[in-house]
């Protein structure tokens, strides 16, 4: 029961992670831009997306890890 539960918040974890790390900006701008738009204002709003991501997408990579090692454990 509970690895059933732990193997299923994993997965999400996962999906959620994957889809986190595809919105952040690459080298030629990413679709983070979508929310921050192309002008000098828009600059700033983009930032303060990226680092949203940014502090969204380590707090996902952690639950995931954690997620990891009890499963280890469990299993």
């Amino acid at each position: 029961m509970l690895a059933a539960l732990l193997v299923a918040v994993h997965l999400l974890l996962a999906l959620a992670l994957i889809s986190f790390v595809l919105l952040h900006r690459g080298q030629g701008g990413g679709m983070s831009d979508m929310f921050g738009g192309g002008t000098a204002v828009g600059l700033q709003g983009s930032a303060v997306v990226e680092k949203n991501l940014n502090k969204i997408t380590v707090v996902l990579a952690v639950l995931f890890f954690s997620t990891n090692i009890a499963l280890v454990i469990v299993l």
